[in-house]
C-alpha cells in the first residue's frame, strides 16, 4: 500500500492519490483508492460517488469489494470512501486493505498525528504532498519526519500548485526530507485531475513510482 500524505489540509492530497490512480488506470491496472481521512473525509465527493458503503463497512467485517465504488471521473478506479467512520481509520479495514488484490492508495488524514500514523504504519511507502508555500512544506517535513519515525520509506514528494519544476531550495530542511520531488503538478485554471498538464503530471509521477518498483 502507497500512503499518501501531507502537512496540511488542501495541500492536494486527495487529487494526488486520484491523479495517480487515474495514471496507473491507463497503463492498464485497477488500484483502489481508500478514504483513510475519517475526520474530514472528501474522497467522494472529488470521486463523486456515494459515500456509504466505505471504511466503516469493510471495519465491521464487510469486504472490500462489496464496499468499493466505482468512479466516473476517474474511469478504472475503485473508490472505497470513509462511510461513517471517524477517528483514525480502524485496524480491520487496513488489515483488509493489505490483502487486496490490486494496488491499495491510501488518501491520509494532514499532519503528523495519531490519524495520521495508523495508515501510514501500515503502509508499505510513502508520498509526501505539498504546495510551494513555506508553511505547508515546513509541516510536510514534519509528516516526513513521522513516516520515517515508524520505519515506512518516504519514497519523495508531489508539490502541487508550484510553478517550477523545482521548486525545493538547496540544503534545506525540506530538500533533505522530501526529495527527491517525484512530479510538481503546475497551477491550472480548472479541475486538475480533467486536464492535460494534469494528466501528464501524474503519468510522471505513476512512471517514477514505477521505477522504485511500487
Amino acid at each position: 500500500m502507497l500512503a499518501i500524505a501531507g502537512g496540511k489540509g488542501g495541500c492536494g492530497k486527495t487529487t494526488t492519490a486520484l491523479g495517480l490512480a487515474a495514471a496507473l488506470a491507463r497503463d492498464g491496472r485497477r488500484p483502489l483508492v481508500a478514504d483513510a481521512d475519517c475526520d474530514m473525509p472528501n474522497l467522494h465527493t472529488m470521486a463523486e460517488v456515494a459515500r456509504h458503503p466505505g471504511v466503516d463497512a469493510v471495519d465491521r467485517g464487510d469486504s472490500v469489494a462489496r464496499a468499493t465504488h466505482r468512479s466516473d471521473v476517474v474511469p478504472g478506479v475503485d473508490v472505497l470512501p470513509a462511510g461513517s467512520a471517524s477517528g483514525p481509520i480502524g485496524e480491520t479495514a487496513l488489515r483488509r486493505l493489505t490483502r487486496a488484490p490490486q494496488q491499495v492508495i491510501l488518501d491520509c488524514p494532514a499532519g503528523a498525528t495519531d490519524a495520521t500514523a495508523a495508515p501510514l504504519r501500515r503502509a508499505d511507502a510513502a508520498l509526501v504532498v505539498s504546495t510551494p508555500d513555506r508553511a505547508s512544506l515546513s509541516d510536510a517535513v514534519k509528516t516526513a519526519r513521522m513516516a520515517d519515525a515508524l520505519d515506512t520509506a518516504v519514497l519523495g514528494s508531489a508539490i502541487t500548485r508550484s510553478p517550477s519544476q523545482s521548486p525545493l531550495a538547496p540544503d534545506t530542511d525540506a530538500a533533505r526530507a522530501l526529495e527527491p520531488v517525484l512530479t510538481t503538478v503546475p497551477p491550472t485554471d480548472g479541475a486538475v485531475l480533467r486536464s492535460r498538464i494534469g494528466r501528464t503530471s501524474y503519468d510522471r509521477l505513476a512512471t517514477a513510482l514505477a521505477r522504485r518498483n511500487l
